[in-house]
């Protein structure tokens, strides 16, 4: 870096000048009043003749240059400055800013509205078709519950009758059984003792006037003589053929059953008459 200093004792005069300021102007008035009074005096004897000697021949100012290379100056450090920690700023509500209307198209309002609408039934028909789908499946259960029911109760129903068909498959087999028990019975009695008569019964007149057939048991006991005594009919006997069965019935003759070489009475011995229409 070059710098040029120039030496003029006008420029020293200027640099080291002081100018007094306004505030030191009234403490200097006095001195002030005496220098002026001085170059009166001095003016006064140069009027009267006074005379000095004639001044030197001014010397005349020599300027002097002279190239002086400065070392750079040292960067003075940038002063830190600390900022203050600015607050956070209130939160400003804006007014909402209402947009602005377009105009508004009649035709093209006409069709939103109709789109609305078609959209809105859409939504309907959609809510009624699931309404009628769930509807669907639940008379679809509702029936298939019944079904259900239904069937069950066949079930039950056929167990049942199955059951009753059964219990009365084994009543007709032990009723069988009883008959063929009680046929044996008879016929081992019969054995025993032979009947030497057995007169039929006469057909009621009534009973051929009405077509009416049928079978009649009597029970009754054999004497030691062989003879029928205290004859009764079972029941399942038609009133009509009650009273020729009796008849009949105390018109047998049996032969004596010899029980170690003694004759015996035989009770409940059965006869059973039946009746038919040739």
């Amino acid at each position: 870096m070059t710098a040029m200093i120039m030496h003029s004792p006008r420029q020293a005069f200027d640099e080291f000048s002081l100018q007094p300021s306004p505030g030191h102007w009234r403490p200097h008035a006095l001195a002030a009043a005496l220098a002026v009074a001085l170059h009166a005096g001095v003016l006064a004897l140069l009027v009267a003749g006074w005379s000095v000697e004639p001044p030197a021949a001014e010397q005349l100012a020599v300027l002097r240059t002279q190239l002086v290379m400065l070392p750079p100056p040292a960067p003075e450090p940038a002063p830190v400055v600390v900022e203050p920690t600015p607050a956070p700023p209130e939160p400003v509500v804006a007014a909402p800013v209402e947009p602005a209307k377009p105009a508004v198209d009649p035709q093209l309002q006409a069709q939103k509205l109709e789109q609305a609408a078609l959209a809105r039934k859409q939504v309907e028909d959609k809510k009624r078709e699931q309404l009628a789908e769930q509807q669907r499946q639940q008379h679809a259960r509702q029936e298939n519950e019944r079904r259900n029911r239904e069937a069950e109760q066949q079930h039950l129903a056929q167990e049942q009758a199955q059951q009753q068909q059964a219990q009365r498959a084994e009543q007709a087999r032990l009723a069988a059984e009883r008959a063929r028990q009680q046929a044996a019975q008879v016929a081992a009695d019969s054995r025993q003792y032979l009947p030497l008569s057995k007169e039929a019964p006469d057909y009621p007149q009534r009973a051929l006037d009405k077509q009416i057939e049928g079978d009649c048991t009597v029970e009754y006991s054999v004497n030691p003589q062989g003879r029928v005594e205290h004859p009764k009919v079972l029941d399942g006997c038609h009133p009509l053929f009650i009273r020729p069965s009796l008849a009949a019935a105390n018109t047998f003759r049996y032969q004596p059953r010899i029980v170690d070489g003694q004759p015996v009475s035989v009770p409940a011995v059965r006869n059973t008459f039946h009746y038919r229409i040739k």
